[in-house]
């Protein structure tokens, strides 16, 4: 299945190679099908902003208690952080689609 992904890091778009949109589309879909009352997948957007998480699942705001607030903000933080170029980031956008 291939899926469209963008990204943006301190409002600036972040092109990212094969290995990179998929890892990070298997790791973020995982966590978002983990959460309760979840069905498919095909449209997502996440952002982080001021150390809050929205995530919109197919045009629908998913409610999200502060545990899981900080576990995607924290691992989202943590996977691009790590991307050539990125030593900062204070807000990031992530968009997955079919």
């Amino acid at each position: 299945m291939t899926r469209k992904l963008t990204l943006w890091v301190n409002s600036s778009p972040v092109e990212i190679d094969y290995f990179v949109q998929n890892f990070l589309d298997h790791t973020v879909t995982g966590m978002v099908s983990s959460l309760e009352g979840v069905m498919e997948i095909r449209e997502l957007d996440i952002s982080v902003q001021e150390g809050q998480t929205s995530i919109l699942l197919n045009g629908v705001s998913l409610p999200i208690n502060d545990f899981v607030n900080e576990l995607f903000r924290n691992t989202l933080s943590g996977l691009v952080s790590t991307l050539k170029g990125i030593s900062d980031v204070r807000e990031l956008m992530l968009g997955i689609q079919h």
